[in-house]
């Protein structure tokens, strides 16, 4: 994964309009998928349209910072 902030948001850039799969760690050895598309990349964050079937939620957003400390994981699909 990449190194710095600049990085990472570069990468996101890269695959707007991709297929992501985000893992987030929750603590205590618990996890949470959510799947969707890379719809967006701002300035700090970057948002995700959620896949309805799974989420109860339209779209999410997450900071270049959660990926740059491992708080979550990505993954293009």
């Amino acid at each position: 994964m990449a190194k710095n902030l600049k990085e990472i948001k570069n990468m996101m850039e890269e695959h707007v309009g991709k297929e992501i799969l985000v893992t987030v760690q929750l603590g205590r050895r618990r996890q949470k998928e959510r799947r969707g598309i890379l719809c967006e990349t701002y300035h700090s964050v970057f948002v995700v349209n959620l896949d309805q079937d799974e989420n109860n939620f339209e779209r999410v957003s997450y900071s270049y910072r959660d990926v740059l400390t491992d708080s979550i994981e990505v993954e293009f699909v």
